[in-house]
């Protein structure tokens, strides 16, 4: 696994890495992560069309679930 490029994004770390005729899309935050797989054979323009989908409709979303990902694991570990 390679990294490609890395986005700096406000809120969280954006890197998209090469793996197996994949691009993945990793989002970090603290110690949450989330990733996202997509086929190099599915995109035209390959990492241009990843970075397409970047948009901040999409980063609006990635950010909201890991607000959602943060408040589970808080409401798990307040259990203990």
């Amino acid at each position: 696994m390679r990294v490609v490029e890395e986005i700096a994004f406000p809120g969280c770390k954006v890197s998209i890495l090469a793996m197996n005729q994949k691009f993945i899309i990793k989002f970090e935050k603290g110690s949450l992560e989330q990733t996202y797989k997509v086929a190099e054979i599915d995109l035209i323009f390959g990492l241009d069309d990843v970075k397409k989908m970047l948009n901040e409709d999409f980063l609006t979303k990635v950010m909201d679930r890991f607000r959602q990902m943060d408040a589970d694991f808080e409401e798990q570990l307040s259990a203990l």
